[in-house]
């Protein structure tokens, strides 16, 4: 996926719904890489909602933070994959650049739903992060988001990847509690039918 997504939870008035939070704090609407966002997390057995910053650290010295956690069996990635470090990302649409060049920013969100979650995971980190204008050292809670392969309307546009999407809040629980073996059955593209384009 790119490094774009929307995050209308208050405008969707629906943070009651999801967990029973009246209100996730004043993040942007629009998150990048290295922006704080909401994300939601087990702490002891009740979920919490935490601003954690968009990029886990690459396993790649000197390299740029890692946004998309693609390759799943990678032992960098495996550690982190266990439930205590699962969240869910909520969001109301996502942008993907085109292959075809000239490229542009297509946005995609679930018809008549006004926000669904990303499968994530977190950690702590320290050292320097945050915006290259007002950098933050010290201790950070730090966001990545897995990826997938597209299903055919995130494939139409953008061929290599998709956000893993969990729609329901049946595999929204499973993402943050179940043992590390299911967690290939769970990151799958959503089925077509779930998915609209809404701009290319």
């Amino acid at each position: 996926m790119c490094n774009y997504y929307r995050n209308d939870i208050r405008k969707a008035g629906r943070e009651r719904h999801y967990y029973g939070f009246d209100e996730f704090s004043e993040t942007p609407l629009e998150i990048y890489p290295d922006v704080l966002a909401p994300i939601i997390r087990i702490r002891g057995e009740a979920p919490i909602w935490q601003a954690m910053r968009w990029g886990f650290p690459s396993p790649e010295a000197g390299k740029r933070p890692v946004t998309n956690v693609r390759n799943l069996t990678s032992p960098y990635w495996r550690g982190w994959l266990a439930p205590q470090w699962r969240c869910l990302v909520p969001f109301t649409a996502f942008g993907e650049w085109t292959d075809a060049t000239p490229t542009r920013q297509a946005m995609f969100a679930l018809p008549g739903e006004p926000m669904a979650m990303f499968a994530g995971i977190w950690r702590p980190w320290t050292g320097r992060r945050g915006p290259a204008r007002a950098p933050v050292d010290g201790e950070h809670l730090l966001f990545g988001i897995l990826t997938c392969a597209p299903n055919a309307v995130v494939a139409q546009i953008h061929a290599k990847a998709m956000p893993v999407i969990l729609a329901s809040a049946a595999d929204q629980d499973a993402w943050l509690s179940a043992p590390l073996a299911a967690v290939p059955s769970l990151a799958q593209p959503l089925p077509d039918d779930q998915l609209e384009l809404l701009a290319a």
